[in-house]
């Protein structure tokens, strides 16, 4: 008798535990087992390219356009964010004098947070910035002088033209201008190590099809013609 129980038990065990290994089992979303498979959901991971120099004085490009596109990104993402909240602002306005004087007060905030040290980038970094806002806003310095009119002329003028003399009209576009890659790839990689803060580009940029088709960029070339 008691071996007949003994074998029931071992049979009831067994046929529990074929029964639960067969279940689905969903743990915080993230994880499913099912039978011998097990799945999870992870992160996107990019990989990159490992940085190769051809010399030391090209590695000396990189790293000092590096530093610029560091300091002009913070700029055009705070500028993106902005017009965010000035666009979102405005919609909820139903007159045009209302809607007038909101933007001249935004204006006049820009003025006071961005003009002076907007004064002191260098023409280079004045470059990146304006390809850069359009990377971020989807619009060019001058399509935005356009659209909040005669108190942004005065505000990109005199803070980037006047100091650097630079088209307003430029427009960033990775995919068929090299220096634009260089900068999108120090961008990238600045995002994984979150020595910058991402915002996500206005336009889709394939980062992994990109990094294939400019493999062979010249640094220097590039940096030297900016």
């Amino acid at each position: 008798m008691k071996n007949i129980l003994y074998i029931v038990f071992i049979f009831s065990f067994f046929s529990l535990f074929s029964q639960r290994k067969n279940k689905e089992i969903i743990i915080d979303d993230k994880v499913l087992i099912e039978g011998d498979t097990i799945e999870f959901n992870l992160d996107e991971v990019k990989v990159f390219n490992k940085l190769k120099f051809k010399d030391s004085k090209e590695r000396r490009y990189y790293y000092w356009y590096r530093k610029k596109v560091h300091k002009a990104y913070p700029y055009a993402k705070q500028t993106a964010t902005i017009l965010k909240e000035i666009d979102e602002n405005l919609k909820k306005l139903k007159s045009k004098r209302k809607k007038r004087k909101y933007i001249r007060k935004a204006q006049k905030y820009l003025n006071e947070e961005f003009k002076g040290q907007l004064k002191k980038l260098t023409r280079t970094e004045g470059k990146i910035l304006i390809r850069l806002i359009h990377r971020q806003t989807g619009e060019t310095v001058f399509s935005l002088i356009k659209k909040y009119r005669s108190g942004w002329k005065a505000f990109w003028y005199d803070t980037t033209a006047k100091v650097f003399k630079l088209s307003l009209k430029k427009e960033y576009h990775p995919e068929s201008k090299a220096l634009d890659f260089l900068v999108e790839d120090i961008l990238q990689r600045a995002f994984v190590i979150e020595s910058l803060q991402k915002q996500d580009s206005k336009f889709k940029i394939d980062y992994l099809q990109l990094s294939a088709k400019w493999k062979n960029i010249d640094i220097i070339k590039e940096i030297d013609n900016r």
